[in-house]
């Protein structure tokens, strides 16, 4: 599982258009953020490093143990890891926290109204949620690991039914970005034109999950090896977030207690 193309990696030259854009998460939140932040969704933890020093306490949690990311939280003074399975958040009391951080998990749980709720529950008022997710009119493709995905007005509906207020943002690249997304959706093109019966669409997703994160990461192999310079090149600064639209690759939303 830790392997999984959906566990993005700082590591792997291959995930850099997806890392570069996770990490503008990190840094745009750690410009909210302060007081007592919980993180939903460790990944590798190569957003702790960006969030935690603008914080007084930091506790993360993640369905799975990383051994890198704990001896990293050993080093620094404020942070915390808990394994655990979501919703419910347990152990975590009321109106505890300023503020939550999730980014690319939502799409990923089964009751994501139960998720909110829980989220809206260990806030404090006048807490805020900060959360990421995949807009679904920027998928190329079924992501089989993906419970749903959400358009802008989804997710905003969601959120609204336990929250005041909803900011919507999204993130969106510059024409480096959206050459790697024309070259990354014809790649894909060539594989998904075998589908005839559009099995990607009527199968359990769980049978079509190994074989979608097998060619997930052949075909950005393949990516890196045909266009190494793109890939490479692709920066942080080459995402910028901005008002919501269909064209953002992710939705970037802050909620209000």
């Amino acid at each position: 599982m830790l392997q999984t193309a959906e566990r993005v990696s700082h590591k792997d030259l291959s995930d850099n258009y997806v890392f570069q854009r996770s990490l503008l998460a990190y840094v745009e939140a750690a410009k909210l953020v302060s007081g007592r932040v919980l993180e939903i969704g460790t990944g590798s933890g190569y957003g702790i490093d960006v969030v935690s020093p603008n914080v007084t306490e930091f506790i993360t949690i993640d369905k799975f143990e990383d051994a890198s990311v704990l001896e990293h939280i050993k080093t620094l003074p404020n942070i915390k890891f808990m394994q655990m399975d979501v919703p419910p958040l347990k152990g975590l009391a009321d109106n505890s926290f300023d503020f939550v951080i999730t980014f690319q998990v939502i799409e990923h749980i089964q009751d994501d109204n139960k998720f909110v709720s829980e989220i809206h529950r260990v806030l404090k008022p006048g807490g805020k949620l900060i959360v990421t997710t995949p807009n679904i009119k920027m998928s190329i493709t079924r992501n089989p690991w993906h419970i749903r995905e959400y358009t802008i007005a989804e997710l905003e509906q969601l959120l609204k039914k336990s929250f005041s207020a909803v900011q919507k943002r999204g993130v969106a690249g510059n024409e480096k970005i959206m050459e790697y997304y024309r070259k990354n959706r014809a790649s894909v093109e060539k594989i998904t034109r075998f589908d005839i019966f559009n099995l990607q669409y009527r199968l359990p997703r769980q049978l079509l999950q190994i074989p979608y994160d097998i060619l997930n990461r052949m075909n950005r192999r393949k990516l890196l090896q045909s266009n190494t310079s793109l890939v490479s090149d692709i920066k942080m600064e080459d995402y910028r977030v901005q008002e919501a639209t269909d064209d953002c690759f992710d939705l970037f939303y802050v909620a209000v207690k």
